[in-house]
């Protein structure tokens, strides 16, 4: 993935944390895939990293972004791309919408509020990734699962109760243009909503 990337990942305390990890590890095993990472969404990727360096915290912490997210669970889904093999849904509300524009105000080309807008109207698809893989999208037989799994674990994939979504979380500057087993090691800045 050129360049770096904006993550929102899950309040340091909250229990999806640990859920989520071990979901991510469980996918990958079954799946027989190599790429663990931490649970996040993508707010934006492409951010040039001669915007934020040498000071990432400094670029990070200048962001106009809202002060808090609504983050809630609209199902499961598979789809061709690597990054979006199998993954939950996260419910496209006002809320993400917003913090997502915020977040791709700081890609080049893409500082003017309406295409910043545009861009999360038509192109953003948020999402929190439950494995990377090269595999046919994932069947229906091994969806249904992986919603069993899923559940089992306690997250509600309506987006109802503590593990249905959470608010706030933490923003990070990921440096994603190195292998995914590095991403983790290079986060280079970090903010809580």
């Amino acid at each position: 993935m050129p360049g770096s990337s904006i993550w929102l990942i899950p309040p340091e305390s909250h229990p999806l944390n640990a859920i989520l990890t071990t979901l991510i590890q469980k996918n990958s095993e079954h799946f027989s895939s190599t790429y663990l990472f931490a649970p996040h969404i993508t707010l934006t990727s492409d951010v040039a990293g001669l915007d934020w360096y040498p000071n990432p915290q400094k670029f990070l912490d200048s962001l106009d972004l809202p002060s808090t997210v609504e983050v809630k669970f609209s199902g499961l889904e598979s789809q061709d791309p690597y990054f979006k093999k199998l993954f939950v849904k996260v419910a496209k509300n006002e809320s993400i919408r917003g913090l997502a524009a915020a977040a791709r105000r700081s890609v080049r080309g893409f500082g003017d509020e309406e295409k910043a807008k545009k861009w999360t109207e038509e192109e953003y698809y948020p999402h929190l990734s439950l494995l990377y893989h090269n595999c046919p999208t994932v069947s229906d037989e091994e969806m249904a699962k992986i919603e069993t799994l899923v559940t089992e674990a306690g997250v509600d994939l309506r987006g109802e109760g503590e593990l249905g979504g959470w608010t706030g979380g933490r923003i990070v500057l990921v440096c994603t243009n190195r292998p995914i087993d590095q991403w983790q090691l290079h986060t280079v800045a970090e903010r809580t909503l």
